[in-house]
């Protein structure tokens, strides 16, 4: 009997290795980064940074484009994802503990985290509470003590929408202080940070509560003092000097990660590309490099591990939403 295998076989199975080849994802022409908010704020920062890193390592063809979506506190982002762009393979839509706040306390109605992908983790950046560098408070003791005697003695203003995680981050903070009526602290949303500082820097607004890396414009310039950061120690370099809220006997902690989400569905292969993506980025010389410029701190997680931590992280804040008020 002959051992050789007929050429019609070898032909199909020549076939199936090439159809399988030319099936692998790769992205072709533009890929867009959708940022949830005006430019000058994180979501901003996240596009911007690793569209540029993408650039530089060669993940994808061409440049890619930010494209600014604001409104609702990333909810307007978040309904044209679900709604409009189910199977774009070459969508990233930036992310962060701000998104899962908003998912936690139902301000996307009808959404859920299960209508789209989440790909992946790249950094965590630290909340801060700032205020102007003529301001009465020098420390975060001063103003917690300002809140204790009248709650609403003290104006914040931040990049989220009220009750999202700027405003989240302030509550956290004086209900560790010990301040009492905590739904009565004044707290005002701007369209992002940038502009929120702004409003402090101004006199209009007495505090600022946001991102250390939102912040590091107006801190460098003189026009922001940071009272506090909301780390469990310092951050490393020209950030060093920033104490945080918890050597000042506060017990207040908030981590803001940074990463994207995509569309519904997209093929696996096309998810797969962007998961192997995320890891290539984060293990980069040049993410490394943006990290440490910008205050960013060691997070990263990837695939079902993130979609894992996504879900667990709103049920937590939808618990602690409840607990201070916020919620029913």
């Amino acid at each position: 009997m002959s051992t050789r295998t007929p050429l019609k076989l070898i032909a199909i199975a020549t076939l199936t290795v090439s159809a399988g080849t030319a099936m692998a994802f790769e992205p072709e022409g533009k890929v867009e980064c959708l940022a949830p908010a005006d430019p000058g704020g994180g979501w901003d920062f996240t596009c911007r940074s690793v569209g540029k890193v993408m650039e530089d390592l060669d993940i994808v063809p061409r440049s890619v484009q930010t494209i600014n979506m604001a409104g609702a506190g990333g909810g307007v982002a978040y309904a044209h994802t679900v709604s409009k762009r189910a199977g774009d393979e070459q969508l990233l839509v930036a992310a962060s503990t701000a998104t899962t706040t908003r998912l936690a306390q139902g301000q996307f109605p009808g959404m859920t985290a299960d209508m789209v992908n989440w790909v992946g983790a790249l950094g965590a950046d630290y909340g801060v509470i700032g205020v102007a560098a003529d301001s009465e408070y020098d420390d975060l003791n001063e103003l917690m003590a300002a809140l204790k005697e009248d709650p609403r003695s003290v104006k914040f203003g931040g990049g989220s929408a009220k009750g999202g995680w700027d405003h989240l981050k302030v509550l956290i903070a004086a209900d560790a202080a010990g301040v009492e009526n905590l739904p009565r602290i004044p707290y005002l949303s701007y369209n992002n940070g940038g502009e929120a500082m702004t409003q402090v820097v101004g006199g209009h607004v007495d505090a600022f509560t946001g991102d250390i890396s939102e912040a590091q414009g107006f801190m460098e310039s003189g026009d922001l003092r940071v009272l506090a950061v909301l780390s469990e120690e310092r951050l490393p370099g020209e950030f060093s000097d920033i104490p945080t809220a918890m050597e000042q006997g506060i017990e207040a902690v908030g981590p803001n990660w940074r990463g994207f989400y995509m569309p519904a569905e997209i093929s696996d292969d096309a998810k797969q590309y962007w998961i192997d993506a995320m890891d290539t980025i984060y293990e980069s010389q040049e993410w490394q490099e943006v990290m440490t410029n910008n205050g960013l701190m060691p997070f990263h997680m990837s695939a079902g591990e993130f979609e894992t931590f996504v879900k667990e992280q709103i049920a937590d804040i939808e618990t602690l939403s409840k607990d201070i008020g916020l919620i029913q």
